[in-house]
C-alpha cells in the first residue's frame, strides 16, 4: 500500500509535499501507521470493537427513537 508521486514540470516543492500530504492522509496510512505504532493484543481490539459497536447501537436507537416521538 505505498504511495507514488512524481513532481510535476515546474512545480515548488512545498506544493509537491503538500500533494504528498493530502494523497498518505486519502490512502489512510497515516491512521495506519497510529494503529500500529504500538502492539495491541487481539483481545483488547475486539473489546474496543465491541465497545464501539455497542456505542453505535445505543446512538442509533436513541436516534430512531427520539425520530419517533
Amino acid at each position: 500500500m505505498g504511495v507514488k508521486l512524481k513532481l510535476r514540470e515546474g512545480e515548488k516543492i512545498q506544493d509537491a509535499v503538500k500533494r504528498f500530504r493530502k494523497l498518505v492522509e486519502h490512502a489512510g496510512i497515516k491512521k495506519e501507521m497510529r494503529r500500529r505504532e504500538y502492539y495491541e493484543k487481539p483481545s483488547d481490539a475486539n473489546r474496543r470493537a465491541r465497545r464501539r459497536a455497542e456505542r453505535r447501537a445505543r446512538m442509533n436507537n436513541l436516534l430512531r427513537r427520539l425520530g419517533q416521538i
